[in-house]
C-alpha cells in the first residue's frame, strides 16, 4: 500500500499511541457487532456459494510468483505479475480482448496503457560490503540476495565489480552541524535521517557518492508475540525507499538493516573505514499498463462495482496478497456464474490490476463516461496478513464519516495518521455498514477479528473517493513488517485473503444485483447502525464534556452529532437507488420514515 514517490512523507504521519496502545482501543469496535443480522435472506445462498468455490491455495499461488519480483510499473516484474493473473483468468473463461472491442455480454480481459510517470527500475546487484581491516575478512552486510530490497529505488549502476569508498557518519544527519568539518564529496554518507533527507543533504548539496540511511519507524519489529527478544542491534529488518531519479551524478542509495548500521558504526569507532559498493541497475521506458477484467452486467451494464488491487511494491501481503484475493474473486464469480449457481450480474462487476493510485486515477480519466455509472468501489490492499505474526488486525477502512473530521475516543486511527478531511467532503453511503454486516457473516462461521477504522487513505480507494464515488478499503494494520524486506510469503494467510475475498464478492454480488427487497433490509440494516452511532455520539459526548478539565465544548460535540445525523440521512437516501431497475414508491416511503426518525434525534448528554 502507498505510492512510491510518497513513501518518506507518509511514514512518518503516525500517531502518538503505540501499536499495542491502538490495537487494544479497537478491540471495542464503534459498530454494533450484530449488524449482519440485518442482511437480506438473498444473500445467504451467494454467501455460501462463494464460500465453497474459492480456492485461497489459488490465491496464494498468485502470491509466491509475485513475491520473486521488485515491482515498480514497467519493469520485468510487474509486467510479468499482471501477465500471470491475466493467464489464470483466461484459464477461468474469460476472454482475451483489446479495449476496442471490450463490451458486449461475454467476460473480458484485456491490457490498457498509458504514459509511464516512472523508469521501470530494477536491479539485479546491489551489495554493500565493509572492507576487511588488519587481516579481518571483508563482511557483506547489504545485499539483494539476503536483504531483497536494501537498494533504493533509482539507484544507479556502479562501474563493473564496484567502487571502494570511505565512510563518513553524520549521525542524525539532520542539521548542517551534523556535517560540520566532515569531507563528504566522494564518499559514502551513513545517517539516520530519512533516504530522501539524507539524499538531498549529502548527495545534491555536498557531492557525497551515496547515502546510507539507518531510518526504521518505530511500529516495525522482526519479533512476534512469544518469540525470544532479538538485540535491535542485531534485527535483520529494513524498510525500503527511493532517492530522486538523477542522470547527472548517477548516485545511489540504500536502507540498513540496524545490524549493519551498527557493524558500520562500530568500526568508524576504531578506525577509518572503507566499503565496496557493487551496482548493477535498469531503467526501462515501457508504458505504464493496467490489467482489467469485466464481466458485463445483464440490466444495467453502465453501472459498475469495481474492484481494485495494485500490483507495483515488492511485498508478498503489500500487495501480491490483494493482488491473489482480487484474482480469486474473479474467478470464482465467473465459475459461479458459467455453472448456473449464480445468474450473471445485473450490474457490471469490473477488476483492476494497477500501479496503484495511478492507475485508478488514469481510468478514471479515460472512462469518464463510464466512470459517472461506478456506484461503488472496493480497494483490495494487503489482505492477506497472518496477524499471528505481523500484528495488527483486519480493517475496513470505512468511506469518509465524521470520524475522519473530529477525532473521537472510540475510532482510533491507525499508524498510518489521519488524512486531511473537511467536512463539506463528507456524503453518506450505505456501503461501509453493508460491508462490515457481511464481514461479520463471515466472522460468525470462523471467529474472523473484524475492526474498522475511520478514513485515511494512501491506496486505491483515495482516487475514487476524490471522484466522489463510494469506496472502501479492506487492509490489515499496524503490520510490523510493513514495507520491510521482511514482507515474504510464510506472513502470509491463504486463509485470511478467502476471508476477505469471499466479504467483498458477497457484499459486491447484493451490490450489484439489488432487489427491492434486500434494499428494504439494507434500510433496516442502516436504522439500527444510525441508532447505534447516535447513541454511542451522545455517550461519548457527554463523557468528554465531564472530563475535568473538559476536552471539548457543546458547540463541537453538536456539531459532531449533527454531523452524523446528515451522514447517516444521506446513507439512507443512497437506499433508494440500490435495486437494479426504476425507483419503486413504497421503498422511498419506507426510507423517508427512517430518515425522519433520524432527523428528529436530539442528544440528551448535552
Amino acid at each position: 500500500m502507498i505510492l512510491v514517490i510518497v513513501v518518506v512523507v507518509v511514514c512518518f504521519r503516525t500517531g502518538g499511541s503505540s501499536m499495542a496502545a491502538r490495537a487494544q482501543d479497537r478491540q471495542a469496535d464503534p459498530f454494533p457487532a450484530t449488524l449482519d443480522r440485518y442482511l437480506p435472506e438473498s444473500i445467504e445462498p451467494v454467501y455460501r456459494a462463494l464460500a465453497k468455490t474459492y480456492d485461497p491455495a489459488r490465491a496464494m499461488e498468485v502470491v509466491v510468483f509475485m513475491d520473486r519480483f521488485w515491482r515498480l510499473a514497467g519493469n520485468e516484474g510487474f509486467l510479468a505479475s499482471q501477465q500471470n493473473i491475466r493467464q489464470r483468468l483466461e484459464a477461468a473463461g474469460y476472454e482475451s480482448s483489446t479495449r476496442s472491442d471490450a463490451g458486449g455480454d461475454k467476460a473480458r480481459v484485456w491490457y490498457e496503457e498509458f504514459p509511464n510517470a516512472g523508469r521501470g527500475w530494477d536491479h539485479s546487484i546491489g551489495t554493500l560490503t565493509l572492507l576487511g581491516e588488519g587481516g579481518v575478512a571483508d563482511e557483506m552486510l547489504l545485499s539483494r540476495e539476503q536483504h531483497r530490497v536494501a537498494l533504493c529505488i533509482n539507484s544507479f549502476s556502479t562501474e563493473p565489480g564496484g567502487v571502494i569508498l570511505p565512510v563518513v557518519d553524520v549521525g542524525s544527519g539532520l542539521s548542517d552541524q551534523d556535517y560540520a568539518g566532515k569531507s563528504v564529496a566522494g564518499a559514502l554518507v551513513v545517517g539516520d535521517a530519512p533516504i530522501g533527507r539524507l539524499w538531498r543533504d549529502a548527495v545534491q548539496q555536498r557531492a557525497a557518492r551515496g547515502v546510507v540511511s539507518t531510518d526504521l519507524p518505530a511500529y516495525l519489529s522482526p519479533d512476534a508475540p512469544g518469540a525470544t527478544p532479538t538485540p535491535r542491534s542485531q534485527w535483520e529488518i529494513l524498510q525500503w525507499g527511493s532517492i530522486p531519479y538523477d542522470e547527472a551524478r548517477r548516485s545511489f542509495g540504500f536502507k540498513a538493516t540496524p545490524r549493519a548500521a551498527s557493524r558500520l558504526r562500530e568500526r568508524l569507532k576504531k578506525a577509518p573505514a572503507r566499503v565496496r559498493v557493487e551496482i548493477a541497475s535498469t531503467f526501462s521506458s515501457a508504458p505504464n499498463r493496467s490489467l482489467i477484467a469485466e464481466i458485463p452486467g445483464r440490466v444495467a451494464p453502465g453501472e459498475r462495482i469495481m474492484f481494485v488491487a495494485h500490483v507495483q511494491e515488492p511485498g508478498a501481503n503489500d500487495d501480491g496478497s490483494g493482488c491473489g484475493t482480487l484474482m480469486e474473486l474473479a474467478r470464482s464469480i465467473l465459475t459461479l456464474v458459467k455453472s448456473g449457481a449464480l445468474p450473471p450480474p445485473a450490474r457490471t462487476l469490473t477488476f483492476m490490476w494497477v500501479d496503484e493510485v495511478r492507475g485508478s486515477r488514469q481510468w478514471l480519466q479515460d472512462h469518464a463516461g463510464e466512470a459517472a455509472g461506478v456506484k461503488y468501489m472496493f480497494s483490495v490492499d494487503m489482505t492477506g496478513e497472518d496477524t499471528t505474526k505481523t500484528g495488527g488486525t483486519f480493517l475496513i477502512e470505512r468511506a469518509p464519516d465524521p470520524a475522519a473530521v473530529w477525532p473521537r475516543p472510540s475510532d482510533p486511527h491507525t499508524e498510518w495518521g489521519r488524512g486531511d478531511v473537511k467536512r463539506d467532503a463528507l456524503k453518506g453511503t450505505l456501503l461501509t455498514d453493508l460491508h462490515l454486516a457481511v464481514c461479520q457473516r463471515r466472522s460468525r462461521d470462523n471467529g474472523w477479528v473484524v475492526r474498522t477504522n475511520p478514513y485515511e487513505g494512501g491506496s486505491d480507494h483515495t482516487a475514487f473517493t476524490q471522484a466522489r464515488i463510494p469506496a472502501i478499503l479492506d487492509w490489515h494494520f499496524t503490520d510490523r513488517y510493513y514495507h520491510s524486506n521482511l514482507d515474504r510469503p510464510d506472513k502470509t494467510s491463504p486463509a485470511e485473503m478467502a476471508n476477505v475475498g469471499i466479504s467483498i464478492g458477497t457484499t459486491a454480488w447484493l451490490l450489484g444485483n439489488a432487489r427491492v427487497a434486500d434494499a428494504k433490509a439494507v434500510g433496516r440494516l442502516l436504522e439500527a447502525a444510525a441508532a447505534a452511532r447516535l447513541d454511542l455520539e451522545d455517550h461519548q459526548g457527554g463523557e468528554l464534556l465531564k472530563a475535568s478539565p473538559p476536552t471539548t465544548t457543546v458547540a463541537t460535540e453538536r456539531e459532531v452529532f449533527n454531523a452524523w445525523k446528515q451522514w447517516y440521512v444521506e446513507a439512507l437516501q443512497a437506499v433508494i437507488t440500490l435495486p437494479v431497475g426504476p425507483r419503486v414508491e413504497d421503498l422511498s416511503n419506507g426510507i423517508d420514515e427512517a430518515i425522519k426518525q433520524v432527523r428528529e434525534r436530539q442528544p440528551r448528554g448535552f
